[in-house]
């Protein structure tokens, strides 16, 4: 694996699976397989999850770790070629990515959309930009369409909790929020079930709210949440902003919330979210507390599941 910025970027997904969770159950069964390696992790963004998540796993590879939060630790970066330099921004990304790459055997870069353009964001402009310049693998901590990490640990999670022998319903649901939010995880969740080709997947939300057709690909698409709801085994909730009206917050429907009435048609279904939630919004608090809710293991997989990456990353450096 020379990348990691999408399922496009694995070769072997059942291999990857399966080496997410020998690391959980063994996590210093490698643990001077980056002995040497320089690890640094960039991030334009707020992060909690994928940071320390990262971080735990390179050190339990024996990697060190250098983190710079960029705008506030580093100077603010310029992403565009052929402009004066007269503004804000004080740094070139041609200069600073080679200059990261000078530092460290690998770099995580971590950014959102800015959910204006439609085509600059589906460009993954900023993320291939360090592809380019830095010369070194990179990392997606998350990007401006996908969240591949969290994506890896949303299919361990399920793989740990699901042992019927038959294919588990899937259900990745829209939930209100007080503000547009990025297709990230929408798109990575529904790109990775399919490419897992393990689960029968449903993809429920307003009208307006469709995702990108190279995301949603053999998924079904319902606008009826309860008719989506019935019989799933796992319920991923998420809110997204409008593809159609892109970037913009265009339903505060507040029915679309999950409460533990819509858990009955369900197969006791295991409810997910990638986390931050925003309890009796997009979620109610009734079932994250409850015995249903698995947000906090989901979230703990983080761990495993960079550090199958950051393992067959390393595999490559050697």
């Amino acid at each position: 694996m020379k990348h990691f910025r999408s399922i496009h970027d694995v070769a072997d997904l059942p291999a990857l699976l399966a080496s997410a969770a020998a690391y959980k159950a063994d996590p210093f069964r490698h643990e001077t397989l980056g002995k040497g390696k320089r690890l640094g992790l960039m991030f334009l963004n707020p992060s909690t999850r994928t940071r320390l998540s990262t971080q735990v796993a390179a050190r339990n590879l024996g990697m060190e770790v250098l983190v710079l939060n960029a705008g506030t630790e580093g100077w603010a970066l310029e992403f565009n070629d052929e402009v004066i330099m007269n503004g804000n921004t004080v740094e070139h990304v041609r200069e600073a990515a080679a200059v990261l790459g000078a530092y460290v055997d690998m770099l995580g870069v971590r950014t959102f959309p800015a959910l204006l353009s439609r085509e600059e964001d589906y460009s993954e402009r900023v993320l291939q930009q360090f592809v380019e310049h830095s010369g070194v693998p990179i990392l997606s901590l998350e990007s401006a369409t996908l969240h591949p990490l969290q994506s890896l640990a949303d299919l361990l999670t399920m793989e740990e909790q699901f042992k019927a022998p038959r294919k588990p319903k899937v259900v990745l649901t829209w939930a209100p929020h007080i503000k547009a939010l990025p297709h990230c995880v929408a798109n990575s969740f529904a790109q990775w079930v399919n490419a897992w080709d393990a689960a029968d997947f449903v993809i429920a939300h307003p009208e307006g709210y469709e995702l990108d057709p190279a995301f949603v690909q053999q998924a079904s698409v319902e606008h009826d949440q309860d008719k989506a709801l019935c019989d799933a085994d796992f319920i991923y909730v998420k809110n997204w902003s409008s593809t159609a009206q892109y970037g913009k917050h265009v339903c505060e429907d507040p029915s679309w919330m999950l409460t533990p009435e819509k858990l009955l048609p369900t197969r006791q279904a295991k409810v997910m979210h990638c986390l931050p939630v925003r309890r009796n919004l997009e979620l109610s608090a009734a079932i994250l507390d409850g015995p249903q809710s698995i947000v906090i293991e989901q979230a703990a997989n983080r761990v495993w599941a960079a550090q199958a990456v950051l393992a067959e990353i390393l595999k490559g450096l050697a």
